[in-house]
């Protein structure tokens, strides 16, 4: 049976949610499911806006023919070939064999890549600032490459002022009848898993998000349509806000969160310490986390979040415990920078990890290490917490600043 939303009077949202998925990309847990989008403008011309995953491939197809009525399907514009949103893509163009492909010309080879499918005779290729007219809709084509795959592209509708916007500006959860940002806590509730789903896909490309920002500023957006996630309506200035910290890699709150990762609590007992000392002085919203615990996907999102990093770890064979230096392999390849952070090592007759962590910090972007460096036998002793003490105060200082 068809679940279909009205967006506008001519654009309808058919796409459709999948609960029972419990990673997406086979990476990132999705405790409250992944919505996958579509849409179809209904004009002298029918469009649709990208096709959805198989997991909910009966559905969307179920809501693409209720949509279209007796109307045939006359073109189809490509946003982004991954197969969470190409995967059926197959099937519509067996459904519809006449249908026109807009897409960058990436598109026409990863289509071939996926399906073994030869396009060219229906494929138009298009550049950035090409257009479309289907009668009241003119689309303007706004690429946007590497946010998060090359062939990626944005799509402008003049007559309503919409942006449907690929992989930009989407979040992890599913939908649950409410398909707009207005009509949900979206800016308490939901903003943890918008920059969680930013910090992981979209993280790593900060200067080509920038680039699609400044694009974007161009034009006068009253709404914008991604692929996962609601439909944004509302203050839309307040969103590219949070688009623009993220992509430049400034703390969006002057927090501190503590990354610990210890092997029999010793790093733990002294990142508590700290945290105490920390809020002695002041310091609030503090946040520590067991980095062997917890999934790396929310660790990434709080780095991406705070002003400052406390790493601690435990030395593991004369080496960096393996969950805090997949950790930080993690930050390093989502160009975390511009962070001011803390190192606390811990080593019983040889510690090495405060080594290993610098090292990583150092391949990292405008990192400044706040001292004193921190370097514990087993478990904290007066002097460590004296030491401890010293750095609260320097840690506060920054925070405070």
């Amino acid at each position: 049976m068809h679940n279909t939303f009205a967006v506008t009077d001519d654009i309808m949202y058919i796409g459709a949610s999948d609960r029972r998925l419990s990673r997406f990309e086979n990476a990132y847990p999705v405790p409250y499911g992944m919505a996958y989008n579509s849409y179809l403008v209904s004009d002298e011309k029918t469009t649709l806006f990208d096709t959805c995953d198989w997991a909910v491939g009966r559905q969307f197809i179920e809501n693409l023919q209720y949509a279209l009525a007796s109307k045939k399907l006359d073109n189809i514009v490509i946003s982004h070939m991954e197969p969470d949103h190409c995967s059926t893509l197959g099937l519509v163009l067996d459904l519809y064999p006449d249908v026109k492909i807009y897409g960058t010309a990436k598109v026409a080879t990863l289509i071939k890549q996926f399906s073994g499918r030869d396009v060219e005779a229906s494929f138009i290729p298009v550049k950035d600032g090409d257009t479309l007219n289907t009668g009241k809709h003119t689309f303007k084509f706004v690429t946007a490459p590497m946010v998060h795959w090359p062939e990626v592209m944005c799509t402008y509708d003049e007559a309503e002022k919409l942006l449907f916007s690929a992989d930009a500006f989407g979040t992890f959860g599913a939908l649950s009848g409410n398909i707009f940002s207005d009509e949900t806590d979206f800016w308490t509730e939901e903003i943890s898993e918008v920059r969680r789903y930013y910090a992981n896909i979209v993280g790593k490309y900060g200067n080509n998000v920038q680039m699609l920002l400044k694009k974007a500023s161009a034009l006068d957006i009253s709404m914008i349509l991604p692929l996962h996630g609601p439909v944004l309506r509302g203050d839309i200035a307040g969103y590219i806000s949070y688009y623009d910290k993220w992509s430049t890699y400034t703390p969006e709150s002057d927090s501190v969160v503590i990354f610990s990762a210890s092997i029999y609590g010793g790093i733990d007992n002294t990142c508590e310490i700290l945290a105490s000392e920390l809020a002695q002085r002041g310091v609030k919203n503090i946040k520590m986390y067991d980095v062997s615990a917890l999934h790396y996907s929310y660790l990434v999102s709080e780095a991406f979040r705070s002003k400052f990093i406390v790493f601690a770890a435990s030395t593991q064979d004369m080496g960096l415990f393996s969950s805090m230096e997949f950790l930080m392999t993690e930050l390093k390849a989502k160009n975390l920078s511009n962070r001011t952070v803390a190192v606390i090592e811990n080593g019983s007759w040889a510690p090495a990890s405060g080594k290993h962590m610098k090292e990583s910090l150092e391949q990292m972007k405008n990192i400044t290490v706040t001292e004193p460096f921190v370097s514990i036998r087993s478990t904290p002793t007066e002097e460590i917490c004296e030491q401890l003490k010293e750095l609260a105060a320097n840690i506060a200082s920054t925070v405070n600043s």
